[in-house]
């Protein structure tokens, strides 16, 4: 579970504690919001991979804030975990019923938590990983192996494939370049940085069509991210 972000909504300090300590040791990266104002801001921005969500919280509650995500194209696929000491037969069949991925009492085992976890963002990956994505007039088929824009196709090697792949898999957040060999080379292969660039630029390269090289971008000092949102310039 290598760079996966996981984003805890808690209202109480000492459970959002205990929980980022818990999952920062098993490698995750972690996140933590007091509150659904905070949380959607958050998630809005980060894009995390899953989100531990509790129910009762002032102002606006768990189980609002997940019907709000769930409606929203850009969150609706953000897999989420509701953690309540609401235990009845009801509550539990209403926070599934509004969008719940899992649902888990209070208290817990950290152990626990952690495998229900890595159990959900299996299934997550496994059933993305062959589902049609598209991103304006691009279309990725992983299945065929086709990659189209405006109904063209576009000749990708291999490794740009993968590549366009993990960013379309992976959208708006930014990796380094070590984060990408690791996801898409594997942990045990060594490159220099600048073929991971030469790979990139060719990937670019093949997609410039309708500004979407666009989609690609250089955050200097940082890496590359991807992102449909074409308004953001690369930083080169």
């Amino acid at each position: 579970m290598i760079d996966k972000t996981i984003l805890v909504v808690d209202d109480e300090a000492s459970i959002r504690e205990m929980i980022t300590t818990s999952l920062e040791i098993a490698g995750f990266n972690v996140l933590q919001a007091e509150n659904a104002k905070n949380a959607h801001v958050i998630i809005l921005e980060k894009k995390p991979d899953l989100i531990l969500l509790d129910w009762m919280m002032p102002e606006t509650s768990g189980i609002e804030l997940m019907r709000r995500l769930k409606r929203d194209d850009i969150t609706k696929n953000i897999p989420i975990i509701m953690l309540t000491a609401r235990i009845t037969e009801d509550n539990i069949v209403q926070g599934l019923e509004s969008g719940a991925d899992d649902y888990i009492s209070k208290p817990f085992s950290a152990k626990n938590l952690k495998a229900r976890i890595k159990a959900i963002l299996r299934r997550f990956e496994a059933e993305g990983a062959e589902q049609i994505i598209e991103i304006g007039q691009l279309k990725f088929d992983p299945i065929s192996h086709h990659v189209t824009i405006s109904n063209q196709v576009i000749n990708l090697g291999p490794t740009e494939f993968k590549l366009l792949k993990f960013f379309l898999t992976h959208q708006n957040r930014v990796f380094t370049r070590d984060q990408i060999l690791n996801h898409v080379w594997g942990q045990n292969v060594y490159l220099d940085e600048r073929t991971i660039d030469v790979h990139i630029r060719r990937l670019r390269k093949a997609i410039m069509v309708d500004k979407h090289d666009c989609l690609i971008q250089t955050i200097r000092g940082s890496g590359y991210r991807f992102s449909a949102n074409i308004t953001q310039q690369s930083e080169v």
